[in-house]
């Protein structure tokens, strides 16, 4: 993690996961609703004062894997759920993390690693939080969350005449169609994030967005980001594939089948914004208070291991999905 900044204006404009769209929706709901000594912390670590703040590097993770630098990180936008949609869907965080990291492991790493300037570098800092601003958002994604067919990767589909794959329709076709935009921009972002911010504060999620964040610690990151996967997790059998993949198959997908599931989309955009909000709330508060949760400590040399080895599942054979990601690599296939 030590590239020049100068990667985010070569890369960070447009990107993937979720699509640029929900992504950015994410980072402006959030900015939306943090305190304003929260935003403060952050504008500072980001080293970016503008309303954009978030907005900004919340594409960056998706490019800066695709460099030689950064692509270790690839892994970390999944965690590959071996479970059996549509008749079981659930997280097996030993079973469904890979040996490099996935998203859980990823979120409870750069939670603990954003809390460490005195031990990190200022840069380091900064790409742990943005790539928790991120993460935050990959790990509301159903399809982010599930193995079969490499994340639907490999269910082609159409999507109102034209050629897609299930995993990207879910990413980026139906959120666009749902705002309506081609060419995304910033702006577009906004007005979503404006209209999501007030269905939570006084509309629609009012009644239940509390208990999006219920448990929710940053001291216990990766209990939290495990409850946020298996959340998702569940739409794959309730909505992404309630009939199995031959239900979908080749199929044309922009009518009957994103009328049932452009809800849950929008939804889990929400979800994701108002965590991230919380989540930013209790680590700017946690710097503010010098309560930065600190990390094991080596019996030898006493450094503190920042490394997020310590986190990963215990070293096991590769299943075959394992073995499937790996040989594929860790891409989304999203042109159609």
């Amino acid at each position: 993690m030590h590239s020049s900044l100068a990667l985010l204006t070569l890369f960070g404009v447009r990107a993937y996961a979720w699509g640029a769209l929900g992504h950015e929706t994410i980072a402006y709901v959030a900015s939306n609703l943090v305190k304003n000594n929260t935003q403060l912390w952050a504008q500072h670590v980001l080293g970016d004062n503008s309303s954009n703040y978030l907005a900004t590097v919340s594409t960056w993770p998706d490019s800066w894997r695709r460099t030689d630098e950064g692509a270790f990180s690839a892994p970390f936008h999944y965690i590959d759920a071996e479970d059996n949609p549509p008749e079981a869907c659930n997280i097996d965080y030993e079973r469904d993390c890979g040996e490099e990291g996935c998203v859980v492991s990823a979120i409870a790493n750069y939670t603990q690693r954003v809390q460490q300037p005195g031990v990190l570098s200022d840069t380091e800092v900064n790409y742990a939080l943005r790539f928790l601003v991120h993460f935050l958002g990959d790990i509301t994604q159903p399809l982010h969350v599930e193995a079969l067919a490499l994340g639907g990767n490999e269910i082609d589909v159409e999507f109102d005449g034209e050629d897609w794959n299930l995993h990207s329709i879910w990413d980026t076709a139906m959120p666009d169609k749902l705002r309506g935009v081609e060419n995304v921009t910033l702006s577009d972002a906004q007005a979503w994030a404006s209209d999501l911010t007030a269905d939570i504060k006084a509309g629609k999620y009012k009644a239940c967005a509390q208990s999006w964040i219920q448990g929710d610690d940053i001291a216990d990151a990766k209990r939290s980001a495990l409850a946020w996967a298996t959340d998702s997790n569940a739409y794959v059998c309730s909505v992404v594939l309630p009939d199995g993949v031959e239900s979908v198959n080749a199929t044309e997908l922009g009518g009957s089948y994103y009328e049932s599931a452009v809800e849950t989309v929008e939804l889990q955009i929400a979800k994701g914004g108002y965590r991230l909000a919380h989540w930013l709330d209790q680590l700017a508060a946690a710097q503010q208070n010098n309560t930065a949760y600190k990390r094991s400590v080596a019996p030898v040399t006493g450094a503190v291991d920042l490394s997020g080895r310590d986190l990963l599942p215990a070293p096991r054979e590769l299943s075959k999905a394992k073995l499937a990601r790996r040989a594929v690599g860790w891409d989304c296939a999203h042109s159609h």
